[in-house]
């Protein structure tokens, strides 16, 4: 399943940088860029014969209405809400959250790239690890489990896009592409 989101998503970034590109070097908010290749992600998830997903930005809430929270390296509970997600919306159990986006300009504070790539490998722990306890039939109480986690930086001087890829709380790939 991994690699089909891994192909997934590139296939939607690439439309997403080639129709984008005008908002993209406008230096439109991340927030508008990520509802637009949520726009671009809907149709594609029937394409893979994904079912019942859904492509989010800024969705902050998980089941009875609960704002989204991850535990960070230190066990604290924050509070989250992702740049895009692509989840069932609580309503597969079994495989609920499959792919977290967070997105960056090049331009932003080292801080911010930090929290978000944090962000990230806590949301693509596996639900069966000694943090997030999952007995298969109720949800986690802190949000994980998500199959691949992805990175965008968008250098807009550079006219180019650095992906990386997480996958079980741990960067695994990265790649560059020029739009």
């Amino acid at each position: 399943m991994e690699e089909l989101l891994i192909d997934l998503f590139n296939e939607c970034s690439d439309i997403f940088l080639e129709d984008e590109v005008e908002n993209i070097l406008d230096d439109i908010a991340e927030r508008n860029l990520c509802g637009r290749l949520a726009i671009h992600m809907t149709p594609k998830l029937a394409e893979y014969n994904i079912t019942g997903y859904y492509a989010d930005p800024e969705y902050n809430r998980k089941q009875g209405g609960q704002v989204k929270t991850i535990l960070d390296d230190e066990m604290n509970v924050i509070t989250i809400q992702c740049d895009l997600i692509i989840h069932s919306r609580g309503r597969s159990v079994e495989q609920d959250n499959l792919i977290a986006i967070e997105m960056k300009k090049s331009t932003r504070p080292e801080s911010e790239k930090v929290d978000d790539r944090k962000r990230l490998r806590a949301m693509t722990k596996d639900r069966n690890d000694d943090i997030y306890s999952y007995d298969g039939t109720t949800h986690p109480e802190h949000v994980c489990g998500y199959l691949l986690g992805v990175y965008m930086i968008l250098n807009l001087a550079q006219r180019t896009c650095t992906f990386e890829y997480y996958q079980h709380g741990n960067k695994v790939n990265e790649r560059v592409q020029r739009f």
